[in-house]
C-alpha cells in the first residue's frame, strides 16, 4: 500500500493492513520508544535501529496514517511509528490537519453508518423470525417492510457517496 492508497482508506482498512502485515508485530514494542530519562545517545542509537526496521515494513504507510490520525508524535523526539520520529510525525499532521481531520470525520461518519447498518439488520433478522398471532400478521409485516426500507436507504446512500450506485 502507498501513502497516497491509505490516505484514501477507513481506519478498520487500515488498521487491518497493520494487524496482517506489519513487520514489528513480533517486535519488543520499547524499542519503538524512548525509555524514561533515557539519555539522548540511547536514544538515537534506538530510534535509528527502529526507523531502519520501519523502512522495509509491508504496512508502513497504513500505519503512518493511523499515527497521523490518532495524533502520534509531538515535538518532543519520544517514539517512532509508521517509519517516522515523532517530532516527523508532529510536522506532517500539522502541514496535512485539514485532510486529517477531514480524514478523522470520515471515519468518524463512516463508524456510525456501519453501526446504523448493522443495527437495522439485526433488527430485521429478529423481526422476521418472529412468529406472531394471525390477528397481528399486519402490523408485524408493516414493521418489518419499514426496517427494509430503512435499510435499503441507508445502504442507497452509502453507495452512492462512495460511487457505488449499482451493487456489483
Amino acid at each position: 500500500m502507498t501513502s497516497t492508497q491509505a490516505r484514501r482508506m477507513r481506519r478498520p482498512v487500515l488498521q487491518a493492513e497493520v494487524d496482517a502485515g506489519a513487520g514489528c508485530v513480533g517486535a519488543h514494542p520499547d524499542m519503538f520508544f524512548r525509555g524514561d530519562g533515557a539519555p539522548l545517545l540511547v536514544w538515537q542509537e534506538q530510534r535509528a535501529e527502529a526507523l531502519r526496521f520501519c523502512h522495509g515494513c509491508p504496512a508502513r504507510a497504513a500505519c503512518e496514517e493511523l499515527a497521523l490520525r490518532d495524533g502520534d508524535g509531538t515535538k518532543r523526539d519520544e517514539m517512532v511509528r509508521g517509519g517516522l520520529s515523532g517530532t516527523e510525525l508532529a510536522a506532517r499532521r500539522k502541514a496535512q490537519a485539514r485532510r486529517i481531520s477531514a480524514a478523522i470525520a470520515a471515519d468518524t461518519a463512516s463508524g456510525e453508518e456501519w453501526n446504523k447498518l448493522t443495527d437495522l439488520t439485526a433488527k430485521l433478522h429478529r423481526a422476521a423470525g418472529l412468529n406472531r398471532r394471525p390477528e397481528f400478521q399486519a402490523q408485524h409485516n408493516e414493521r418489518v417492510d419499514e426496517l427494509r426500507a430503512d435499510l435499503a436507504a441507508v445502504r442507497a446512500s452509502r453507495r452512492a457517496r462512495t460511487g457505488w450506485e449499482v451493487a456489483a
